[in-house]
């Protein structure tokens, strides 16, 4: 995700005049109606709602969704009514706008201080469309490499997306559809064998398709080597777990609760760059408690809060001061998975619109059931 000088100063001046607002919310409003809470699998826990009811005296459900997909048709199907928050990726959120599903947020009553500035200006890119901030973010992770050390043949210090195609590993390999194509796709075109830079995919249906054919041609001619195909969470551990996988393509959350498990997965971002992505607060346009909104927003935006949800996922969470709080165990497993080269090589998923999604969804699904 590349963000311009201007736009960076844009989100400076925005998060300071933002700072500066007074404050001011009736919490007796918000508490009157409970908050209707739309998040990944695993994002939200019963420790999180006591805590967010026991400082604002609001009541929270969590439902959970597995996928963005599923989180866009859930929208469309209701016409954005029946959740009061959802927690879409950046990159998806101009399809939300698009679709006139979401609304946008009321900066001056978030605690933009709690935030990471660098999230907040990050975020410029996808969460902010025609002027209006829609999105407040919460965190972000990586798809990258998950291994079993004990049984993966791979070099920790030059990981590739190749190293998932070792004939070494035959039906030993985990990877999510149309995650898998981008990683072949960086992966061929360090090689050059892409007719197109990569990027090239997410803006125009030329690009696209002839960068796609090629990558699915190398994908299919691995295809059986994939143990199991995953889309969730809990899906992906499973692979690990009873399915035979000793390599895969998996967020970082898949390998850190392994490991917490005792498993010898480790994890590692390949040279290409590790796939990164953020998530973070989005207001469906038909919510019923946007009061309570705003209160979850700054609850979240303290250091327990985010501390608690990075104890829960494995992900980064983006309120300040979080990260002091973590256990050591979790400090470990984000320093021992990304050196400081990884970190400035992240691969920044493109603003993916309705026309590329569908056509990915496409590719998706020849390569699944070629």
């Amino acid at each position: 995700m590349s963000i311009s000088r201007r736009q960076f100063l844009q989100g400076a001046s925005i998060a300071g005049a933002v700072a500066a607002t007074p404050f001011s919310i009736s919490s007796a409003i918000a508490a009157n109606k409970e908050l209707k809470i739309y998040a990944w699998a695993g994002y939200i826990t019963d420790e999180m709602l006591a805590d967010f009811k026991a400082k604002t005296g609001i009541n929270a459900t969590f439902t959970p969704y597995g996928t963005n997909d599923e989180l866009m048709n859930s929208l469309r199907a209701t016409d954005g009514t029946g959740f009061d928050i959802i927690m879409p990726t950046v990159d998806r959120v101009p399809g939300y706008v698009d679709y006139e599903l979401v609304q946008p947020l009321d900066t001056t009553r978030i605690k933009w201080d709690g935030c990471l500035e660098s999230a907040l200006s990050g975020s410029e890119v996808g969460g902010v469309v025609d002027g209006k901030r829609y999105f407040a973010p919460s965190d972000w992770g990586t798809e990258a490499i998950a291994y079993n050390k004990e049984y993966a043949d791979v070099d920790p210090n030059n990981l590739s997306y190749g190293d998932l195609w070792k004939p070494e590993h035959a039906d030993g390999v985990t990877v999510r559809g149309h995650s898998a194509l981008v990683g072949i796709g960086l992966w061929l075109e360090k090689m050059g064998k892409l007719p197109f830079p990569l990027l090239e995919s997410y803006k125009n249906e030329k690009a696209m398709r002839a960068n796609f054919d090629v990558i699915l041609k190398e994908a299919t001619k691995h295809k059986d080597m994939v143990a199991q195909f995953w889309s969730t969470e809990n899906e992906a551990q499973g692979a690990f777990r009873t399915n035979g996988a000793v390599i895969g393509q998996t967020w970082d959350s898949t390998a850190f609760k392994l490991s917490q498990e005792g498993e010898p997965v480790v994890y590692g971002a390949p040279k290409e760059g590790a796939l990164a992505w953020m998530e973070g607060f989005v207001i469906p346009k038909n919510a019923n408690n946007v009061d309570a909104v705003y209160e979850f927003i700054n609850w979240y935006y303290t250091p327990e809060a985010g501390a608690m949800f990075v104890k829960a996922t494995g992900y980064n969470s983006t309120s300040k001061g979080a990260a002091e709080l973590l256990p050591q165990a979790t400090k470990e497993f984000f320093n021992n998975s990304y050196s400081d080269q990884d970190l400035a090589n992240l691969w920044w998923w493109p603003i993916q619109e309705p026309w590329y999604v569908a056509l990915r969804n496409e590719y998706q699904d020849r390569y699944l059931s070629a």
